[in-house]
This record gives structure tokens, C-alpha cells and sequence, in this order.
């Protein structure tokens, strides 16, 4: 090959190249633009049929909301071991919302994208004395709080230890049939703290409707969490999140919250035991299988003990526990 031949030959890949690298200018996951915006100041810390909506919306909406911290503001970067013991659990789960889904009627079902999750700046997790899955054995208080750099992929626990950054709402759901004001704190059929690290930006997470308008609320927001949150805090941060709502009718009505990645398929259990969560997870996936997939029913449970994962999603917020069963896409042909 000639020398200028060779240098043109050169040029064309470098050229090549460059043109691969500069028609997209999209710098993190594509989604859809905002139509309605929420602060961390329209918030609730409850659950109830009661609680007006902050903002009403059609089906198909887009919606910005922005978090809370789980404390409500009560901590900071600079807080202190003094401050985690002044800790007033009323409104711990500050919740963005309610959101009235215009149409959603009891019998359907909410359909919710997370389409974008966008962390804060920072983050603290603790050990708060007779709250945890060993709260007899750790008595003492312990804090630790972080900062985050935009764009950060990893929290600093130590000098040599690095948790990876999966921020994801801890708490999630539509409003109960009751007048009641409910704790945010445990899971329930309706969603609420089920603290599923899975649930993540891109899924989508379905929620039976028990009230019109469903009334949706989001909030708890966590930069990172392992399954069971066994002391009973992840890293909790304030955050954005830009979600889709979207009512659907005349389907498969479901007992409790679903959910689904682009890789499984997942049924989430609330119970007072694991046991009781484990197996009601189990006949919610042979439910599905069978409603979903035309599945004999034994099919059905053969396939869940041979394909289908039980994970302990939550383990601290008494009285209940959640427990979840993934269903691989691949292995129903869903891919």
C-alpha cells in the first residue's frame, strides 16, 4: 500500500470512529420528558384513603417527583451519634405524593416505570438502638453518613471498602381502603416499604388498586441496600425520580405488587413470618404462570422449584416481612 494511500486509509477509521462516538449525546439512559413536577415538600408519612392528592393526572403521564431522606430532614452530613438519638420516628418515610390517577378504579391495576433515578449529593445509614433484625445484640448507636460526587459509582464505607451505588425508592404504593392512618413502616398488600433493591431504574412495578385514583406515593429513597436491610437502614439519601403511571383494565387482578426487569419476572409476599411470605410468593408465581402462561398448575409449581428464585427482600419492619420469587424471562419466553 502506498504512503498516501495508507494515511488516507488512516483518516477514514479515524474518521469512522469519531462519527460512532458523536451522533448520540445521550450520556445516560434515554426517557421520557416530565410533564408534572413534585418537591420533597408535597410529602406525606402515612397510609390512608384519606390523604388528598397533591396532584391528579391522566393515564400515561410522566412525573418528576423529588425525595426526602428517610429521616425527614432530622439528620445531615454533620450529624451526630446525639442527633440519631433525638430521632422522632413520625415522620420517618416522607412520601412524595399522593398522585390521583384519573380513571383508576378498585379491581385494576397501576402500572408504574421507573424511567429515571437520579441520587443526591449524600447519604447516611445507622444503627438505631431496638430497631434491626438483631436489635437484642446491637444496642448501641452508630452512625456513618456519605457524600457523592455527580456521576459516582461507588459509596466509600472505608479505606479499603466500596459499596456499589443501585439507588432505588425503599417505599412504594397506592392508598389502602382505610381511614386509618398507617405506619409507613412495614410492607403491606399495597406495596409500601418493601425495600427491594431490585427495583431499580427501568422497572416496572404493578400495583392492584384498592381506592379511585389509586393515589400513589413515593418515597424512602436509597443509595444502596442489601437484600433482608438487616440493621434496618440502607444508605438513605435524597433523590429524583421521573416515573410513568399508566392504568390498566380488565386484566389479571393481583393480590399484591409485581414487578419486572428486561431479565425476570417477580412477585413480591408480605407475612408476620418468612415462611408465610415464602409461600405466598410461591402460589402468587404459580397464580401468574398459570393466568399468564397457560400453565397446568403442578406444571406450574414444578417450574417455580426448578427455575424460580425465593429472595428475602425485607426482614426489619415488624410486624411484617417480604419475601419475592423471580421468574427468569429466558426460561418462559419472555425474552
Amino acid at each position: 500500500m502506498k504512503l498516501h494511500t495508507l494515511l488516507l486509509f488512516i483518516a477514514g477509521l479515524i474518521t469512522a470512529c469519531s462519527s460512532q462516538e458523536q451522533p448520540s449525546e445521550i450520556t445516560s439512559r434515554d426517557y421520557p420528558a416530565p410533564e408534572y413536577s413534585l418537591t420533597a415538600d408535597q410529602t406525606h408519612s402515612r397510609w390512608s384513603r384519606l390523604i388528598e392528592p397533591v396532584l391528579t393526572v391522566p393515564s400515561g403521564s410522566v412525573i418528576e417527583v423529588f425525595t426526602e431522606e428517610a429521616s425527614a430532614g432530622q439528620l445531615t452530613p454533620e450529624s451526630t451519634l446525639e442527633d440519631l438519638g433525638n430521632l422522632d420516628f413520625d415522620p420517618i418515610h416522607p412520601l412524595t405524593g399522593p398522585v390521583y390517577i384519573e380513571d383508576a378504579e378498585p379491581g385494576d391495576v397501576l402500572k408504574v416505570t421507573l424511567h429515571k433515578i437520579e441520587l443526591g449529593g449524600w447519604g447516611w445509614t445507622a444503627v438505631i438502638p431496638g430497631f434491626g433484625f438483631l436489635a437484642d445484640e446491637f444496642d448501641q448507636p452508630w452512625l456513618k453518613t456519605f457524600t457523592f460526587e455527580e456521576g459516582g459509582t461507588h459509596a466509600r464505607f472505608s479505606d479499603d471498602i466500596s459499596i456499589p451505588l443501585k439507588p432505588f425508592p425503599g417505599v412504594m404504593g397506592v392508598a389502602p381502603d382505610t381511614d386509618e392512618m398507617l405506619s409507613t413502616i412495614p410492607p403491606r398488600y399495597n406495596g409500601g416499604n418493601m425495600d427491594d433493591p431490585h427495583m431499580v431504574e427501568g422497572t416496572t412495578i404493578y400495583f392492584p388498586v384498592f381506592v379511585e385514583g389509586a393515589l400513589f406515593s413515593i418515597g424512602d429513597t436509597h443509595a444502596a441496600q442489601g437484600m433482608g436491610e438487616v440493621c434496618g437502614t440502607a444508605i438513605e439519601a435524597p433523590m429524583r425520580i421521573v416515573y410513568e403511571v399508566e392504568v390498566l383494565k380488565g386484566g389479571r387482578t393481583i393480590p399484591e405488587p409485581e414487578y419486572e426487569s428486561e431479565d425476570f419476572y417477580a412477585v413480591t409476599a408480605f407475612g408476620e413470618t418468612i415462611d408465610e411470605a415464602a409461600e405466598k410468593a410461591t402460589r402468587y408465581m404459580i397464580d401468574y404462570l398459570e393466568a399468564e402462561h397457560g400453565m397446568d398448575r403442578y406444571d406450574a409449581y414444578a417450574l417455580a422449584s426448578l427455575a424460580g428464585n425465593l429472595k428475602i427482600a425485607e426482614v426489619v419492619d415488624v410486624p411484617h416481612m417480604l419475601v419475592t420469587m423471580h421468574m427468569p424471562k429466558e426460561v418462559i419466553g419472555m425474552e
